[in-house]
């Protein structure tokens, strides 16, 4: 039998809220960066001890300063959205008390354990029949990392008070179920069908419905009448299944004023799927086929507050610049990964955090940040970005920016004007060769400053750089310091400059 069938932990689900009385909210740990060690060579301590010197001694400054190279494990240190989970989000688990073997007088599956508190635990036990006998009073059925292929009829007719009912990791396939076999669970809030061989959102399911795993399966169809009836539906999960946008009916949304958290990720989908659910606050469209974003994408979803679209082929021309506009509420958008070479114009000014990492960026479209006062953190890492292309004028009205990664592009120089307000600048992994006395003249509040694996070298780092910095508590600037002539780094960095720039021209020209 085909389909993805890990035996391992239970699937999870992302979500906002809490539908059952046992669940808890969890947030996956970031990756640590590697572990730092002491620099090697009396010519780096020095290095180290001088730049203690350098900055405000009151404040214990923590000094991250060595030989340029990299850390034990092997592998550069990056900045903390770097070290990211591509497809993972913050997850509610459902967490019953684990049964045990009830008294003698409760009647219980072959090799199940049930408990007298209605939990009936049959996972993992290699079954390939549906199990009989099961106790009426049963509020919480795990049949998970099991061989079912299908549930015959009238297998839940007795269980009118289930709550909650694990079929992932089975083989179950659309003819294993029917149209009637879920209809009289009246109770059921959390259906987990995850891992299985379904090709289509089954029918019949409950009304009462809070949760739907439906994720890894082979679905390519969501029909009309199938998701509708369920009224109370909140969390709906369908990522990493064969969706296609034609595959999704216009109306399969329909009437669903409760569903606010929707994964589409892992799909097929080749623009994003008309009728969006009007109420839905989190819409997860990562890793698809996206190529572009039309004026009327999202023109009904007024209540959405994130949105990531992620890992497509999204390029700036195909992003209608009117395409955002009734997202008044959106707070966190996502375009990393995709094909854009300039800010797309229209970014919604009230977002708090923007993410356009590992893109073509060469330059930020004149007033494409124009407005934009409420952001917080703005992520552009790995692009093609140049001094040249982030003037004053590119952060002029971010006047409430606190975090600046701008890790992995191709600068020379600490970029001017940045805003007051900012506390964090992650500048790792450019070609900046020098940090002169006004470098942070405009950003008096900053916290943090990244440098690791620049162009430093002896003598480019002035004095009074970080004197002024009373806040500032991390400088990293590790694997800098290659002990060069100045003045001869500073001219090979301009020969690469410009050997790069006539690239760029060609490249231009040849599109």
């Amino acid at each position: 039998m085909e389909g993805a069938h890990a035996r391992g932990a239970q699937p999870r689900l992302g979500e906002r809220g809490r539908p059952a009385g046992r669940s808890r909210l969890s947030q996956p740990w970031p990756l640590g960066e590697s572990e730092l060690t002491p620099p090697s060579g009396t010519m780096a301590q020095g290095w180290a001890l001088l730049l203690l010197l350098l900055l405000p001694r009151q404040l214990g400054v923590v000094l991250a300063a060595r030989a340029p190279g990299f850390g034990r494990s092997g592998a550069r240190s990056l900045s903390p959205e770097e070290n990211e989970f591509s497809e993972e989000e913050p997850v509610l688990v459902l967490s019953p008390e684990e049964p045990g073997r009830g008294p003698a007088t409760i009647d219980c599956p072959r090799d199940c354990a049930c408990s007298q508190e209605g939990v009936v635990d049959c996972g993992g036990i290699d079954l390939r029949e549906f199990p009989g006998d099961l106790p009426e009073h049963t509020n919480h059925l795990s049949l998970q990392n099991n061989k079912l292929e299908k549930i015959p009829p009238g297998a839940f007719s007795e269980l009118s008070n289930l709550r909650e009912l694990y079929l992932q990791n089975n083989y179950l396939t659309d003819g294993g179920l029917d149209n009637e076999t879920f209809w009289k669970l009246s109770s059921l809030e959390y259906l987990d069908l995850s891992s299985n061989n379904l090709s289509r959102v089954p029918a019949g399911l409950p009304r009462s419905l809070v949760l739907l795993h439906l994720e890894k399966n082979v679905i390519r169809s969501v029909d009309a009448d199938v998701l509708t009836p369920i009224r109370s539906l909140e969390y709906l999960l369908l990522h990493s299944n064969q969706l296609r946008a034609q595959g999704i009916h216009p109306r399969a949304f329909q009437g669903l004023k409760r569903l606010h958290t929707v994964h589409l990720y892992n799909n097929a989908l080749e623009r994003v799927p008309s009728g969006l659910p009007r109420r839905v606050r989190t819409l997860m469209i990562l890793h698809n086929q996206i190529t572009g974003i039309g004026r009327d994408d999202f023109a009904t979803t007024y209540y959405l507050e994130e949105l990531n679209l992620s890992y497509n082929r999204i390029t700036s021309p195909q992003v209608h610049r009117d395409a955002f506009r009734k997202l008044r509420l959106l707070r966190s958008l996502d375009l990393s990964g995709n094909r854009l070479h300039t800010l797309p114009p229209g970014l919604p000014r009230n977002v708090h955090v923007l993410k356009i990492k590992r893109n073509e960026l060469v330059a930020l479209a004149r007033g494409a940040l124009a407005g934009m006062a409420q952001l917080r953190e703005l992520y552009l890492t790995g692009n093609r970005l140049r001094n040249r292309a982030l003037g004053p004028r590119a952060w002029a009205d971010l006047s409430g920016l606190q975090l600046l990664d701008i890790a992995g592009n191709q600068l020379t120089e600490i970029p001017g004007g940045l805003p007051e307000s900012l506390e964090y600048l992650y500048l790792q992994n450019n070609k900046i060769s020098a940090v002169p006395a006004n470098a942070f003249d405009s950003t008096p509040n900053l916290k943090g400053i990244f440098l690791r694996f620049n162009k430093l070298a002896v003598g480019s780092v002035v004095e009074s750089a970080f004197r002024k910095l009373k806040h500032l508590q991390v400088l990293d600037i590790e694997g800098n310091f290659e002990f060069g002539d100045v003045s001869k780094d500073r001219g090979r960095l301009e020969k690469e400059e410009e050997e790069e720039d006539d690239d760029e021209e060609e490249e231009e020209e040849r599109r």
